[in-house]
């Protein structure tokens, strides 16, 4: 699966790269959002054929909170770090971390707050996230736990990073990284500017 991943990242960059317009290649790129759903659905259509599941969620409660909460927070830990590190600002560091790998929305917001570079950082330092968890899931999951898989997808967890967890975890932590998925794309926007008027 990891393989497969990698083999797929670098023949979207050759083709990316290379100019070449293959019609279907075109539309599929333009309507990823609509693949996007259809995933979700997919998954949906799998967490419902399990009955326990839904009942697990209510089992949760609160605890459904817990694990984008402490995504969050060492997040934020990490741009504090960054921050001392390189000598970048507080804000501007808590604000790229804030992303949480979330790279189109964060790279844009933190242009428009910090100038185009700092955007371009944060847009790729929330790539490298993702590019980084698809390497980690496997290996996560099968020298620590399940739920732990979901940290390093952080806001990615619902959508390109889900396939990966759907594979390597079970239907439990699936609808967990779907719910810190939203919880975590949710709070991006709102991390971001705190980050700024509070650093």
């Amino acid at each position: 699966m990891v393989l497969l991943t990698v083999i797929a990242l670098l023949i979207g960059i050759v083709y990316g790269l290379s100019g070449i317009d293959i019609t279907i290649i075109n539309f599929v790129t333009e309507h990823t959002h609509y693949i996007l759903y259809l995933l979700m659905f997919l998954v949906a259509i799998s967490i419902g054929l399990n009955r326990g599941i839904i009942q697990k969620i209510k089992e949760y409660h609160v605890k459904v909170f817990i694990i984008p909460f402490g995504i969050i927070i060492g997040s934020l830990l990490g741009g504090i770090i960054c921050s001392f590190i390189t000598g970048i600002s507080m804000n501007t560091s808590t604000a790229m971390a804030s992303g949480l790998g979330w790279y189109s929305l964060s790279g844009v917001m933190v242009s428009e707050f910090a100038g185009a570079s700092f955007g371009s950082i944060t847009f790729l330092s929330n790539l490298m996230r993702e590019i980084f968890s698809f390497f980690s899931i496997p290996l996560i999951a099968k020298y620590l736990n399940f739920p732990t898989c979901i940290a390093p997808a952080g806001a990615t967890s619902e959508d390109t990073t889900l396939p990966m967890l759907i594979r390597y975890t079970n239907e439990e932590t699936v609808v967990l990284s779907v719910i810190n998925g939203i919880i975590c794309s949710a709070a991006v926007p709102i991390l971001i500017n705190l980050c700024y008027q509070i650093f």
